[in-house]
């Protein structure tokens, strides 16, 4: 029980064992099972009893040499445990043992969950980068462009006042001012489905919106949309912004973008070049077909270049439309809103992108005797594995189709020579009152409709058109023949007007005589 002479004092507790009053007497050395001994053979307990000590007030006292010293007054009681309490006491433990165990796997689970938490938060952060990255992009096309318009601005001075040269002023335009929404899908009746396929199509039907969803119908039908995993509402934005981008000029318009992306259309499925070329040919066809003439200004390269404007100053006089148009294209592939080709590889679309550069390069008629010479030496031998050949076959078959018109019935295409020529005279007028050089085809007091019209199906339209023939016989009824009877129609047009020049000079002269 420890030694009297220890440097701790006794301590000294009284209890109450069944009612009678015990003095016990313990030093600072003891253990709780040397106290729980003594209480035992103090208090006549059977040593192998659980018992425990409560105050006055009923609480538990800890049975250790720290216990608190207490009087006669205030007994500490000491209650022996029965096997049914000490079972009780342990099935408490079990109890308290099965709840802390039950908090142990709530916390698990809540591990389980915050794990399932963090990694949805880390999905969203990601998507909410990603969208960032492309609004930081949005932006810096629109800070780009804003600093353009102000360098061009601050040029200003020192540049010929000319309407008809691009101004970055225009850059906005490139965003399609209206949404998606407003340019609904129209279903196209199977009438209209089958007759998009064919040269007879009559575009002059068709409103601005009704021709968009004929060109997105063709990409749709082509496989062009599933080839390139194109975004459905991205090819609609993609078409807002190329109708927009085209200016309101009598010929060079949206009208005529259409007519000659539909042509294109109707020679694929014409001469069956699905089975002869890929899908991607088919979209670099399509697509140089719908830009190739964007924000086209309505005076050709001999004005751009005899007037020395912007356009030809910056592309050095070589192709200056051409290249602008090329421009523009990418510019508005640039959008991410806008970008059609945005799931495709970056190595095949840089092959793509300079596909459709040397298609819309080939509609500079300045280039037309050597692209057709080149195409004469290919045809007899023709091989759709040579990558060559087939380039040069793609630049013919736009070339076709920017100067199509005389294909169509005589309904549809001679509204055009109209517009053709409502668009040289505006060119002419403007080059007289600026003393540049006039084309007499250009000049309003020296041609007429047959005159503009008959060599320029004989010497261009026919030899080309028939060059092609050779490699697609099927095009001679439907294509060929129509441009042969065309060309008849304006020699007998010609016939009659030297006829009336010729009965007026007659009448003049007689009159003279008079």
């Amino acid at each position: 029980m420890g030694s009297s002479s220890s440097s701790y004092a006794p301590k000294t507790i009284y209890l109450d064992v069944d009612g009678k009053v015990q003095k016990v007497v313990f030093s600072g050395h003891c253990s709780p099972c040397d106290i729980k001994e003594l209480l035992c053979s103090s208090s006549n307990i059977p040593r192998n009893t659980a018992i425990m000590l409560m105050d006055p007030e009923g609480a538990l006292v800890s049975i250790d040499p720290t216990m608190p010293t207490n009087s006669p007054n205030s007994l500490y009681k000491v209650v022996p445990l029965s096997t049914g309490q000490i079972g009780e006491k342990e099935d408490m433990f079990q109890n308290v043992l099965s709840q802390v165990a039950d908090q142990f796997s709530r916390a698990f689970r809540i591990n389980e969950l915050k794990s399932e938490v963090t990694n949805r938060l880390a999905m969203l952060e990601k998507r909410v980068e990603l969208e960032g990255l492309k609004v930081v992009e949005i932006e810096k096309c629109k800070n780009d462009l804003r600093k353009l318009r102000d360098e061009m601005t601050s040029r200003g001075g020192g540049r010929v006042n000319c309407p008809c040269k691009y101004n970055f002023d225009d850059g906005k335009k490139v965003t399609p001012r209206r949404d998606v929404p407003n340019y609904p899908k129209y279903t196209l009746s199977q009438e209209t489905i089958e007759a998009l396929k064919k040269p007879t199509f009559d575009v002059w039907h068709w409103e601005h919106n009704e021709m968009l969803s004929c060109l997105e119908y063709m990409y749709h039908d082509l496989g062009l949309v599933k080839e390139f995993n194109m975004n459905p509402i991205t090819l609609k934005r993609w078409l807002l912004a190329i109708q927009e981008n085209y200016r309101s000029n009598p010929f060079h318009n949206f009208r005529h973008c259409f007519c000659v992306s539909q042509m294109m259309y109707g020679m694929i499925n014409l001469c069956n070049l699905q089975e002869k070329l890929t899908l991607t040919d088919m979209g670099i066809l399509m697509t140089a077909a719908v830009c190739h003439d964007l924000d086209h200004p309505g005076y050709n390269n001999t004005y751009q270049i005899n007037a020395r404007t912007e356009l030809a100053v910056r592309y050095n006089d070589i192709s200056p439309l051409e290249n602008h148009h090329c421009a523009v294209a990418f510019q508005i592939l640039s959008l991410p809103e806008c970008n059609i080709f945005a799931n495709v590889d970056p190595e095949a679309y840089k092959q793509i992108r300079q596909a459709i550069i040397t298609l819309i390069l080939a509609t500079d008629m300045a280039r037309h005797g050597e692209i057709l010479d080149s195409f004469k030496q290919k045809a007899d031998n023709f091989d759709f594995t040579n990558e060559e050949h087939v380039t040069c076959l793609k630049m013919v078959l736009i070339k076709c189709c920017d100067i199509s018109n005389e294909v169509r019935p005589t309904e549809v295409a001679e509204p055009w020579v109209d517009c053709l020529l409502e668009e040289y005279f505006m060119q002419s007028d403007r080059e007289k009152s600026e003393g540049l050089p006039v084309a007499p085809f250009m000049d309003r007091d020296k041609v007429t409709k047959p005159t503009a019209q008959i060599g320029f199906i004989k010497f261009v339209l026919i030899p080309m058109f028939e060059t092609v023939m050779k490699l697609f016989p099927q095009i001679e009824e439907i294509m060929v023949q129509p441009l042969r009877d065309s060309r008849d129609h304006y020699e007998e047009l010609k016939q009659i007007d030297d006829a009336m020049t010729e009965e007026s000079s007659f009448v003049i002269t007689l009159r003279k005589g008079l």
